[in-house]
This record gives C-alpha cells, sequence and structure tokens, in this order.
C-alpha cells in the first residue's frame, strides 16, 4: 500500500493490529438495525496482504469502540489494520509527517493544523469524486466539502479531508417563558448577545449557566466554550 498521509476532520504509542479474525459485535446481514449495503460492498475488494495504519485522537473506552468499527473494514476486505495513538497526537503527527513516516489515514479535529500540514505538502488529495460524494450525501452539503478544502504548498485547493465524526458543542439554551416575561429579543449576532448579557446584568440577573461537569477530564467543555466564542 501506497505511504500517504489521508486525513479525516488524527507513532509514539505502540501500534497494535486487530486480531485476524475478530468476532463482530453484530453478524453482517442479519441485525435490521444496520444498513450493510456498505459491507458488502467492501467484500469486494481484496486486500489481502495490505496493511493499513491508522493513528487517531481515541483512547481507552473510546479507542475500544473505534476498533469495533474498525473489525468490520478488516474483515470485509483481508486488511490488516494498525491502529495507535497518543497523548500528545496533534505533535506526534507533525514529528512523523515530517520525518517521513506517516500513517495512511489520520483523524485530526483541528482544521488549522490540516492546512497547515497540507500547505508543507505533507498530505494527499481525496479527489474531486470524493468531494462530490460527500456534498452529496451529507446533509450540510457544500459545506463539508469546504471544510475539508485547503491550499497545498503550490497554493491550489484541495479537497483533504473526510468528515468522519462530528460533534454539537456549546449549544446556548434558553427559556422562552422567561424571555418573553422580561421583555428579552433572542440575539442574532455577536453584539446583540453581548448588548443582552449586559442587559441582563442591570436587570439584576445573571446572564450565563455554564455546565462544566467533565468527570475525570482536563476542563474540555470550559475550552471548547471559550474557543466557540473567540472563533
Amino acid at each position: 500500500m501506497k505511504k500517504m498521509l489521508l486525513l479525516g476532520a488524527a507513532f509514539a504509542a505502540l501500534a497494535l493490529s486487530l486480531p485476524a479474525q475478530a468476532e463482530l459485535k453484530f453478524k453482517p446481514g442479519e441485525d435490521p438495525r444496520f444498513h450493510w449495503a456498505n459491507y458488502d460492498d467492501l467484500k469486494k475488494v481484496d486486500l489481502k496482504g495490505e496493511t493499513l495504519t491508522i493513528f487517531g485522537p481515541w483512547r481507552g473506552e473510546d479507542e475500544g469502540l473505534v476498533r469495533t468499527v474498525l473489525e468490520y473494514f478488516q474483515e470485509a476486505t483481508g486488511a490488516e489494520i494498525k491502529y495507535s495513538s497518543s497523548e500528545n497526537y496533534e505533535q506526534q503527527i507533525v514529528i512523523d509527517t515530517q520525518a517521513g513516516s506517516p500513517p495512511n489515514i489520520a483523524v485530526l479535529p483541528q482544521p488549522g493544523l490540516i492546512q497547515d500540514l497540507a500547505s508543507k505538502g505533507l498530505l494527499t488529495p481525496l479527489g474531486d469524486d470524493t468531494a462530490k460524494w460527500v456534498k452529496d450525501n451529507y446533509g450540510a452539503g457544500q459545506s463539508w466539502v469546504d471544510l475539508g478544502t485547503f491550499k497545498d504548498k503550490d497554493g491550489k485547493p484541495g479537497f483533504f479531508a473526510f468528515p468522519y465524526k462530528a460533534d454539537v458543542k456549546s449549544l446556548v439554551w434558553y427559556s422562552p417563558d422567561n424571555f418573553e416575561e422580561a421583555g428579552y429579543k433572542v440575539p442574532k449576532t455577536q453584539e446583540e448577545l453581548a448588548d443582552l448579557e449586559k442587559k441582563i446584568i442591570a436587570d439584576g440577573g445573571k446572564p450565563w449557566c455554564i455546565g462544566l461537569g467533565s468527570g475525570g477530564a482536563t476542563g474540555w467543555p470550559a475550552t471548547d466554550w471559550v474557543e466557540d466564542i473567540m472563533l
């Protein structure tokens, strides 16, 4: 398999192969909750003897879930899959690409980092056909294509990042009854939001209530919220 780096919207850690004969969690074709057409199509692709390296951010329980999904690809195609991660995966992927030893696929959540790698010629474009597939099959269509499009080292735009997993974060909830009672209007711009915040404070209220219960995590809810405000 050609050594190239393809990115989805992430090898300091030891790369571990999936078992050659994995016990699939759901038997293909028998569980009606799933659409098995893609799995049947994959069975037509013979990748026996090939190795697919994937580098991503998932560790612990999340890694276990990802491996459960990857087992279906391995079972259908015959390819050997080696998945690896690192606590500092954002820094590690830079080191690996610059050293000429990138994984075939990296999963990265930072568009800025993807742009930096693309501008240095370290990524392989996915092509117009893949971009068209995303446009035709993703609900947000062209916006997802735009999000995965970056300029290469020659300044030419290319589709480099396939949106694999998206999370909805930092939603702002409000009580319509309370707004109606106080005479507040839902803001449509950042400036209107700032004005409303000042008005609520002037009225003796507290404009924000932020949930930061992240268990044993390192405060990512607050980080995400601040990043959204900055963006």
